[in-house]
C-alpha cells in the first residue's frame, strides 16, 4: 500500500487568489517544483478530463507528459493525476480552507497510484516529496500573494 504526503500552508492571500492561480494551467510551472515548462492547455481548464501539457525534470533530465483534472469543485478544490514517465504517475489533491483573518490554508496530498513511483514507494521517496511540495506551496503562496497585492 502507498502512502499519502500531505503538506499545508497558510497564506495571507484569500481562497480566490489561491484559485486564481491553481485555475491558470499556464502557471503551473512557476510554482511545481520539477515542472520546467507548460507546453499547452487545454482550453476548458480546469473543468474534469481537460489537461495540461508539461515538461518536467531536472537538469538535462527533460520529460514531456501530461496532467488532467480529475475532479474540481471550483474555488475550493481540485484532484489531479500527475505523470511523469518514467517515474509513473500519482494523484494529487490541493484543497483551500478560509482562514479567519481572511486568508488561505492550502493542503496538498499526493500519493504515487503507479509505475516506479508506486512500486518502490518508501520513507526516503516521501521524504523527498514533502520537501518538494513544502516548497510548490510556498511558491503557490507567493504567487497568489503576490497578484492579490497587485489587484489591490
Amino acid at each position: 500500500m502507498t502512502r499519502m504526503t500531505v503538506v499545508t500552508r497558510k497564506t495571507s492571500a484569500p481562497p480566490d487568489a489561491v484559485w486564481r492561480v491553481l485555475a491558470d494551467g499556464h502557471r503551473y510551472a512557476d510554482w511545481v517544483v520539477g515542472a520546467k515548462t507548460i507546453r499547452s492547455v487545454d482550453p476548458e481548464w480546469p473543468t474534469p478530463g481537460s489537461r495540461f501539457h508539461h515538461r518536467v525534470g531536472v537538469g538535462p533530465v527533460d520529460i514531456k507528459d501530461s496532467s488532467v483534472s480529475e475532479a474540481v469543485d471550483e474555488g475550493h478544490a481540485i484532484s489531479l493525476r500527475v505523470k511523469a514517465f518514467p517515474a509513473g504517475a500519482a494523484r494529487v489533491r490541493i484543497i483551500l480552507t478560509p482562514t479567519d483573518d481572511g486568508g488561505t490554508e492550502i493542503m496538498l496530498e499526493e500519493h504515487p497510484i503507479e509505475g516506479f513511483a508506486r512500486r518502490f514507494d518508501n520513507p526516503l521517496q516521501q521524504a523527498a516529496l514533502r520537501v518538494r511540495n513544502i516548497e510548490s506551496l510556498r511558491r503557490l503562496a507567493r504567487l497568489a500573494e503576490r497578484d492579490e497585492a497587485r489587484a489591490a
